[in-house]
């Protein structure tokens, strides 16, 4: 029995910790901070989706290629557009501007431009509805673009892409 209570201590100490920082974080990251190995926060994690999968909450236990975060389901993002007013940073604006342009672009494209920071970008423009992913059939990654909420709030009707624009470029010149 000591190791069931074990397991559910730690499993609580993991959401503490996905909740606290906010942010996607590593086995080995959440290792740490839980002053354990990353076998241990295997089982944690395991029993923690299993946890989410079976009972009714708003938050979910998401991957998001090598990393793990707590965030709120999807189905509860009017609402956050609703009750938050929207403060992007210059850095999320500028991760949110190459997905526009570029998009759909590979996730793991935007964060080899942006670099790791892009991912907290990600996560903050997809809680705010600004982007939509969605896996590549190709890779094991993601495919972002941004979404209908990103032009109504940006009151953008058509965004060219950089193809559309090297276009409109050769045909001045």
């Amino acid at each position: 029995m000591q190791g069931d209570t074990d397991l559910r201590t730690l499993t609580m100490r993991v959401e503490a910790i996905l909740y606290l920082k906010a942010q996607p974080l590593t086995l080995t990251e959440l290792a740490t901070l839980a002053g354990t190995d990353r076998e241990a926060i295997e089982l944690a994690l395991i029993e923690l989706l299993n946890d989410y999968a079976h009972r009714q909450t708003a938050l979910e236990i998401v991957q998001i290629d090598d990393k793990y975060s707590l965030q709120l389901k999807s189905a509860f993002q009017e609402l956050v557009q609703s009750l938050v007013p929207v403060e992007l940073g210059v850095a999320a604006q500028r991760t949110l501007a190459l997905i526009a342009l570029r998009g759909p672009i590979r996730q793991p494209e935007v964060i080899a431009l942006r670099g790791a920071n892009a991912y907290q970008h990600i996560q903050e423009l997809l809680t705010l509805g600004f982007i939509r992913r969605r896996r590549d059939s190709q890779s094991r990654s993601y495919i972002l673009q941004v979404t209908e909420r990103f032009h109504q709030y940006f009151q953008v009707d058509h965004l060219p892409t950089i193809a559309e624009q090297r276009a409109d470029d050769s045909h001045t010149h």
